[in-house]
């Protein structure tokens, strides 16, 4: 059994965290998606991302989540289908990209959730 203490509000030290857990991981999705937004790129969804040896491939980018990837901060470590390769991707604005590059990213996807 856990002991519980209470703080003179009567809130239990677990909740106290509950609610701090909660407020950071709000802050942190609101910090990726305002970068996200200055940086003019695509708030989530299919996204344009481009691994480090340049290959260009369209992925599910969720602000705030990582279901087939590994999340450092603005990067992301994913396998790239590309190159079939495990790399450091980011987003590409599509407005820098040309007509060929943007259909070679289209044509390559990742992995599809089920």
């Amino acid at each position: 059994m856990t002991k519980h203490t209470h703080t003179p509000t009567g809130k239990s030290d677990r909740s106290r965290r509950r609610k701090q857990l909660k407020v950071i991981g709000i802050a942190a999705v609101i910090a990726e998606l305002s970068g996200v937004w200055r940086r003019g790129y695509r708030l989530g969804g299919n996204v344009i991302v481009r691994c480090r040896r340049g290959h260009l491939f369209t992925t599910i980018w969720i602000p705030g989540a990582s279901v087939k990837s590994l999340r450092f901060g603005w990067w992301r470590g994913q396998r790239c289908p590309v190159g079939k390769h495990w790399s450091i991707v980011t987003p590409v604005r599509q407005s820098e990209l040309t007509e060929a590059d943007l259909r070679l990213a289209r044509a390559n996807r990742d992995v599809r959730l089920p």
